[in-house]
């Protein structure tokens, strides 16, 4: 399991196998809570950096803008035509 990748910069290898193990003793409903939390905490941080990058966009483009970056402009422009964030 000394598979450094998957490891986050700032997490010894030792504290990683400690996460894995506590999460593995989860049952399936807490881990997508888990999973759940985690998105919406995504999310969050994506809306604030296209706040601070845009401090003149409506409520509207904003939210647009988050979904052009989680979806990517392809699948977005598919979905929302006209509709732009960003781009």
């Amino acid at each position: 399991m000394k598979e450094t990748g998957m490891i986050p910069a700032d997490t010894t290898f030792e504290a990683f196998a400690k996460q894995l193990e506590i999460v593995g003793r989860l049952d399936a409903k807490d881990r997508l809570e888990m999973a759940f939390e985690m998105s919406e905490n995504l999310s969050r941080v994506v809306e604030a950096g296209v706040r601070h990058r845009h401090p003149e966009y409506d409520d509207e483009k904003v939210r647009l803008e988050v979904i052009r970056l989680t979806i990517g402009d392809k699948l977005f422009k598919e979905a929302f035509g006209k509709a732009e964030g960003r781009r």
